[in-house]
């Protein structure tokens, strides 16, 4: 398992307490998107698909930090974009830390080696690149030759420097799962502490959306791809998402479990669709007709998303919310 046991005990802490406070919507990850501007046009991308003046604009630390503290969630995932374009990116950073967060920076690298000397490495703080398989595979997905060359060497001075950093990992329905397999391996080789998976959404702005995985496709391309699981893959995500994505749960969407946040305000009803935005949190939580979301609401546009930012906040609810779920997910870890 590539999650640390000091963050899993502390997220664990958190959901138990939400639990025995009686709350039925708790937040897990907060999304933060301080800024939507990238260095890069991946096909399979919509969130960079906005006017030159939206994609001018960021986020302050100051609305960074407050809304990280109205949210409450104990791990703050800072996409975009890309997040190290964003001038005040490390003064974000550390400001979430300083107030007790788990962060997780998510960066193409095409920077991070001239941004290492920004940061420090802290238990509370991961990098995590974007890799979406081995070399060919991953320039394609960016558009752009050289880039998987480019975060492959970052990612080795960022593991040198002492900072923990993970891969994540997109897959599509062109994926070869033999390809997929060797790219865990050239992962685990760089050193990293853990990878995340996840299908990709059909994104509405998306130049590219004829890739975009069904999701009986998902089921089947995660199933190959995950057989056999060599043990030296660790990967940092819930063992029983894992499981979901091969077909081997069934689980409906948390929405609120990963809210996201932006320049817009907080996205309803979660980090990947757009159906207007609320000024605050409690705003996002209450006024939201959670019913009309998910899979199992018959909603066209949740039919076939099986992503991380909506399903991983339901495995971890599994692990907590039952005996069941729990030995579930230690027989997953101790296998």
């Amino acid at each position: 398992m590539g999650v640390p046991i000091s963050q899993m005990l502390a997220v664990a802490r958190y959901i138990v307490g939400r639990k025995i406070s009686g709350d039925a919507r708790y937040p897990l990850v907060l999304m933060l998107e301080p800024l939507f501007r990238c260095n890069l046009a991946c096909s399979g991308c919509g969130k960079i698909q906005y006017p030159p003046d939206i994609l001018r604009r960021q986020l302050s630390p100051g609305q960074c930090f407050e809304a990280a503290e109205e949210c409450g969630a104990p791990m703050v995932s800072i996409p975009g974009g890309e997040p190290l374009l964003h001038p005040q990116i490390a003064e974000i950073v550390e400001g979430l830390i300083t107030r007790g967060k788990f962060v997780y920076l998510c960066t193409n690298a095409l920077i991070l080696k001239e941004k290492l000397a920004d940061f420090r490495p802290d238990r509370r703080f991961t990098i995590n690149v974007h890799l979406d398989g081995l070399e060919r595979v991953h320039d394609r997905s960016v558009g752009r030759a050289g880039v998987h060359r480019i975060a492959v060497e970052a990612i080795r001075e960022a593991v040198k420097r002492g900072f923990r950093v993970t891969t994540n990992t997109t897959l599509f329905n062109d994926a070869d799962p033999e390809s997929v397999r060797a790219f865990f391996d050239e992962a685990m080789e760089l050193g990293v502490e853990g990878m995340t998976l996840s299908p990709g959404y059909p994104y509405e702005k998306a130049a590219d959306r004829q890739h975009f995985l069904m999701k009986e496709e998902t089921r089947r391309l995660f199933a190959e791809v995950l057989r056999r699981r060599k043990k030296s893959w660790k990967f940092n995500q819930s063992p029983l998402f894992l499981e979901f994505l091969t077909g081997g749960r069934d689980y409906d969407c948390t929405p609120w479990g990963m809210p996201g946040y932006s320049l817009f305000g907080w996205q309803k009803p979660c980090y990947l669709l757009e159906d207007g935005y609320c000024k605050t949190f409690a705003e996002l939580v209450e006024s939201t007709d959670w019913e009309k979301y998910g899979p199992r609401s018959g909603n066209p546009k949740c039919r076939n998303c099986m992503v991380h930012s909506g399903f991983e906040a339901s495995a971890v609810n599994d692990t907590f919310g039952s005996p069941s779920g729990l030995c579930a997910t230690i027989r997953a870890l101790t296998r």
